[in-house]
């Protein structure tokens, strides 16, 4: 609102009627000072006026000259003095953009709403994606500027549910079946219109005294001209109203130019006798060209379809009804009315409806539609079900605790639509060509008229009304506006299908040149639990004889390493018995009675202590320590019984994805806090290439920034709280989706099922697109820039070669087709690196990774 009040005398009205008044939440202040520290940073903000904050109600009132500064300035400065400025995102489906130049209208109206933040619209997906700041702006604002801008806007959220895939699905099929009427059309009357055009080389041809009179070939032409080519008309219109042009604005006046000559040629005849113009009509060419452009936008549609197939298998996924216990009986509800709360049964090969916990009975569930893992997983009381997963074996009771949009499944289908939606770095290079490419075109196709009009050979003004005209058809940036978002959107919908969500097109983008990947060790390249690895009997004792003494004795510990032995023992199935006694040593071990007889288990100077001579078993434990494991002794009435070592033992597919990642030229980092001998025992397992051992939690993301700092993008794989400033530092944070909530919501990509695996499925998925975006603007620019001057007619001088407007109009519309099924190739791809089953289970050797003391000591407690 123009702020009169503000006026000094040394300002002019018109500086002062330039004043808007901003509004703007502020959330972190504390206290007086926090409120002087905001003003000043707003004050310090270009084309701020005056600044004025208000505590109490957190929020800043700004006078800003709009020409001098904007509201995201404002919103920087705010942040930038260590406060955040709440902003709110809005996605809204827009229908009627047909190229590139469409896009950037609509982005340009969306940024002209004051409070936005960031806005990108994505041409494959139809969709506008904004960020604005709430109270400043709304999303009617959004809407009502999209719609003046000539395009149909509606609220995405008006799209979500089950109802919304069908309606999607019946407004598509809508469009299809709209365009293959058009094209029925279209087609036939060009036909008809080509016939009458040369009905005078076909005397005896039937109907061509009827065809061939121009009156009729007027009346035809009308219909494809005014009715199948609509469309452009109103595209055109809408963009000569924001003094701007597009794919529209070429169509629409090449064809009319053709259209129009013709019916002048048919009503001043003698005009063009007069000029020695030949009486020659090209309704033919109007109608063709438009007939064949609708060809490509038919064939694109069928496309642009496919490229969203992801999002609609995953909608599909969803069960649309679930047998809820109400009032002591089950009963069948649609899946919208179960409530959270609710106590759901599942029955043997029916769908989990909604999220919840089991509370009793067991089964095996298939959750290979959201995680990628093909092995069922065993369902017990207390464990997550996951909506839209099927129940394989057993039936069972659980209450639901997610329902409607806040499921899992939902929030995956919301994260890969705003992905799609989001627009990579790679595409504002071309939406900024794009900005100038049409105008461009328009003075090329006016300079081409002139030449010919007034150097060419005779009938002079044909042959620049033709070329004038091929040169505006040929150069229809259509395949440009495809060339990134169609691959894109396939791109996102791949990973979604392998279980990799990745947040946006920048990500996405980024990934493709990691150099180097960082890997956090425990519970990301290993299990995160201690395991049993080795059982070592010494002279006289038989392996199971071993563990199960040690394991009897540790039945009445609670420590880790204690309950990893006791764990390992009854998957055995060996019969375990109480400790008549029990001790722990701190630092050293235990000591337990087991059947009469005394049993330690720990390091050497337990054994020291008891007096119990373990040299014979000296090389076994250095050989245990050097591989990374935690060694222990076990004596048995004094004599020396054998080691146990126990370790975190490594993920299934580590070793398989560190290779994989070599194979692609990429560098493997670990960073750990464990000691630097442990760490060094998993890299040379591993393969690591580099690491980064000894390192405090706190530290993590200095060493990523470091790794920056030798010019590396690097990226950061970890699962836990504790990896979170490092997530955020690199280049690209992928984290496990096993993970804590606070590392999946700091990175950019998300492996679902927690397969280390998906690290090289990522990136090799992002290598693929960005390759495929590149063969497609390769073409699109190639195509544009070869045969804008072939168009114009650069060729006749030399070979007496022209292009036909009508061969253009074709050349136009294979182009964008070309690009799109280029996009669609994509469905093709298939990860480098394939998750397996989980290993057998039993006393198979182990690669470990855990902390390990000084060779020969042994564990202590």
């Amino acid at each position: 609102k123009p702020v009169q009040e503000l006026k000094t005398k040394t300002e002019s009205p018109e500086r002062a009627d330039r004043a808007e008044r901003v509004e703007l939440p502020i959330k972190g202040m504390t206290c007086a000072s926090c409120v002087a520290r905001v003003e000043r940073a707003l004050k310090e903000a270009p084309g701020v006026r005056d600044a004025q904050v208000n505590f109490a109600a957190e929020r800043a009132s700004v006078v800003l000259d709009p020409e001098a500064g904007s509201p995201q300035k404002l919103v920087e400065a705010v942040r930038g003095a260590g406060y955040e400025v709440p902003a709110e995102a809005l996605t809204l489906r827009v229908k009627g953009m047909t190229c590139a130049s469409c896009v950037a209208r609509v982005e340009r109206a969306l940024k002209g709403v004051p409070g936005t933040l960031k806005a990108e619209v994505n041409f494959a997906a139809e969709t506008a994606h904004v960020e604005y700041i709430p109270g400043v702006a709304s999303p009617q604002d959004y809407m009502k500027a999209v719609r003046d801008a000539g395009y149909e806007a509606h609220l995405a959220e008006e799209d979500e549910g089950l109802d919304a895939v069908e309606r999607q699905r019946r407004e598509h099929e809508a469009h299809l079946r709209q365009l293959r009427i058009k094209l029925f059309v279209g087609g036939s009357v060009s036909v008809l219109v080509l016939l009458g055009t040369y009905a005078k080389w076909f005397p005896g041809l039937p109907l061509a005294d009827v065809l061939g009179n121009p009156y009729v070939m007027w009346a035809l032409a009308s219909v494809v001209q005014f009715w199948v080519g609509w469309q452009f008309y109103k595209g055109a219109w809408a963009a000569l109203k924001h003094r701007s042009a597009d794919m529209n604005t070429l169509i629409a006046v090449g064809t009319s130019a053709a259209y129009l000559y013709s019916v002048l040629l048919i009503l001043f005849p003698k005009f063009f006798e007069a000029q020695g113009i030949a009486q020659e009509v090209y309704f033919d060419t109007s109608t063709i060209i438009i007939t064949l452009i609708l060809v490509g936008r038919y064939l694109e549609a069928v496309a642009k379809g496919r490229t969203s197939e992801a999002i609609r298998k995953l909608m599909g996924l969803q069960a649309k009804t679930a047998r809820v216990v109400r009032d002591g009986r089950e009963v069948e509800v649609p899946v919208e009315e179960v409530r959270v709360g609710d106590v759901v049964v599942v029955r043997p090969g029916e769908k989990i409806p909604v999220d919840g916990v089991v509370l009793e009975g067991h089964s095996s569930v298939d959750e290979s539609m959201i995680t990628g893992e093909s092995i069922p997983v065993e369902k017990n009381p207390g464990d997550e079900v996951i909506g839209a997963t099927i129940n394989k074996t057993g039936t069972f009771k659980f209450r639901a605790t997610r329902v409607g949009k806040d499921t899992f499944l939902s929030q995956i289908i919301k994260l890969v639509e705003e992905a799609q939606g989001s627009k990579a770095p790679i595409q504002r290079l071309v939406d900024k060509v794009t900005g100038v490419f049409v105008p461009a075109v328009m003075l090329i196709a006016l300079g081409t008229f002139v030449v010919w009009y007034f150097f060419g050979p005779h009938p002079a003004l044909t042959y620049a009304l033709l070329n004038a005209i091929s040169v505006l058809i040929i150069a229809c940036p259509c395949a440009l506006g495809l060339a990134t978002p169609t691959s894109i959107m396939v791109g996102m919908g791949k990973g979604a299908e392998h279980g990799i969500l990745i947040r946006s097109s920048e990500a996405l983008e980024r990934a493709g040149k990691i150099q180097t990947v960082v890997f956090d060790k425990t519970g990301t390249l290993t299990r995160g639990e201690p395991k049993l690895t080795d059982v070592v009997p010494a002279p006289g004792f038989a392996e199971e004889e071993l563990l199960r003494w040690a394991a009897s004795a540790e039945r009445g510990s609670e420590h880790p390493l204690g309950e990893a032995i006791v764990r390992a023992a009854q998957e055995r199935g060996l019969g375990l018995t109480e400790p008549e006694a029990f001790n722990a040593v701190p630092g050293h071990g235990i000591e337990a009675t087991v059947e009469g007889r005394r049993v330690l288990l720990g390091n050497r100077k337990l054994m020291e202590r008891e007096g119990v001579d373990v040299s014979a078993l000296q090389a076994e434990l250095e050989r245990l320590a050097a591989q990374g494991k935690t060694p222990m002794l076990v004596a048995v009435d004094g004599k020396p019984a054998g080691v146990l070592a126990v370790a975190d033992t490594l993920k299934e597919g580590a070793k398989e994805a560190v290779e994989a990642l070599h194979r692609l030229g990429i560098e493997v980092a670990m960073i750990t806090g464990d000691n630097r001998r442990t760490a060094e025992a998993i890299a040379r397992e591993v393969g690591i290439d580099r690491v980064l051992a000894e390192v405090l939690p706190q530290d993590k993301a200095k060493e990523v920034k470091r790794l920056q700092q030798e010019g590396k993008v690097v990226a950061m794989v970890g699962d836990g709280i504790n990896d979170a400033p490092a997530l955020a530092q690199a280049d690209v944070g992928i984290a496990l989706g096993t993970g804590t909530d606070i590392a999946i919501e700091t990175a950019e990509v998300i492996l679902i099922s927690g397969d280390v695996r998906g690290v090289v499925t990522a990136i090799a998925l992002s290598r693929a697109t960005m390759r495929n975006i590149k063969q497609n603007l390769f073409w699109a620019f190639f195509y544009n820039t070869a045969l804008i001057p072939v168009a114009a007619g650069v060729l006749y001088p030399f070979t007496g070669l022209l292009l036909n407007p009508i061969l253009a109009a074709a050349a136009m519309a294979t182009s964008s087709v070309s690009v799109v099924t280029n996009a669609l190739r994509l469905r093709r791809f298939r990860p480098p690196v394939v998750s397996g089953p989980p290993g057998p289970s039993g006393p198979r050797r182990e690669e470990a990774v855990a902390p390990a003391p000084a060779a020969g000591a042994g564990a202590g407690r």
